[in-house]
């Protein structure tokens, strides 16, 4: 019987979007990030609110992507 070994990489994305899913509670996040910013329409929320979400989403996919 041939068992898969868990990637470590996976279990901190799931890490860190929990995290980001914490921050953002009322967010629907799915499960790939990169897709979050992709569908994001501009001018949806307040602009201060706008930055901010669009901030952690992409520091959150900077920090999968490094590895810490």
């Amino acid at each position: 019987m041939i068992r898969a070994v868990p990637d470590p990489r996976d279990g901190f994305a799931a890490l860190v979007a929990g995290e980001l899913a914490a921050e953002l509670p009322d967010e629907d996040l799915g499960q790939d990030l990169g897709d979050c910013l992709d569908r994001y329409e501009f001018g949806s929320k307040p602009r201060c609110e706008e930055v901010e979400y669009l901030e952690l989403v992409q520091d959150a996919i900077d920090r999968i992507e490094r590895g810490r």
